[in-house]
């Protein structure tokens, strides 16, 4: 082999050791990574409107299926309220009974009298078809009915689409309209956030990430902290099953317990 190709070898031989000695090195210090919100949704209208209620602020505690902002709705209810009388009104259908009932008595008694030669077929065959047109009558007063239904429901979802509720328990950290203000769909209206627990997406080398389990404990340590904090205990949520073929890592996702309300985004190095 020449000589340079020998130097090159032993070059890349020596660098390959100090990388994974450095690697080794890492993990033992723990593995960097950042905490995050366990959820972080931001809200938004699905038609513009003008914002009649907010009573809430930045920084408060809110609760899922809670209403944080509702869009002026007072012509929408008015409509609403009308949809609604139309169906839960009947009588369209109360009429169209009444009127086949009578048609069939009307018929009974004309084939009674077709029988003994009172009436003729002709008058039979006009009282058959009348009872025929109130039967359609009574199902197109049905479906009308039925359709009166769905507006009404079509309506109450609109309304609903005008206020918007927090999906989860957390705590707002952003509010993006006042009072007043007119906001266009899909503008950012409100941000919530829920910190407890937190979720950290950890780069774990390849070779220790595919060891680990959903459930497995792992120890946190924020960065730059005092003494007076303690290390905080979190469990492996979920590994991922694609590794990064460049830094060689897999990404393990760990839930940490944080009933003392510390905030998202600090540094922490991860050991398990």
């Amino acid at each position: 082999m020449p000589r340079m190709s020998v130097q090159v070898a032993v070059l890349l031989s020596f660098t390959m050791t100090m990388v994974a000695q450095s690697s080794g090195a890492d993990v033992a210090a723990g593995i960097r990574a950042v905490t995050r919100p366990s959820a972080d949704i931001t809200l938004s209208f699905v038609q513009p409107g003008r914002i009649a209620f907010l009573p809430f602020k930045e920084g408060d505690r809110v609760n899922a299926d809670q209403v944080l902002i509702r869009q002026d709705d007072a012509a929408e209810q008015i409509l609403l309220a009308q949809l609604k009388a139309q169906a839960e009104d009947t009588t369209q259908i109360r009429a169209a009974e009444a009127s086949m009932a009578q048609k069939k008595g009307d018929l009974a008694r004309l084939e009674k009298a077709a029988a003994s030669s009172a009436a003729t077929a002709l008058e039979v065959e006009h009282a058959r078809l009348d009872v025929t047109i109130a039967e359609l009558s009574l199902q197109l007063a049905r479906f009308e009915h039925e359709q009166a239904i769905r507006k009404f429901q079509e309506q109450e979802t609109r309304i609903k689409h005008m206020q918007l509720c927090s999906p989860i328990d957390g705590r707002i950290e952003k509010i993006d309209v006042e009072i007043g203000e007119s906001i266009n769909a899909l503008a950012d209206a409100v941000r919530v956030v829920r910190t407890d627990p937190l979720w950290i997406d950890a780069p774990v080398p390849l070779q220790e990430g595919i060891r680990l389990k959903p459930g497995a404990a792992a120890r946190i340590q924020i960065v730059g902290a005092d003494r007076t904090v303690e290390p905080m205990e979190g469990r492996v949520v979920f590994v991922g099953t694609v590794a990064d073929a460049a830094s060689g890592t897999l990404r393990v996702r760990i839930e940490v317990p944080n009933k003392t309300g510390r905030p998202a985004g600090e540094h922490v190095l991860v050991s398990f």
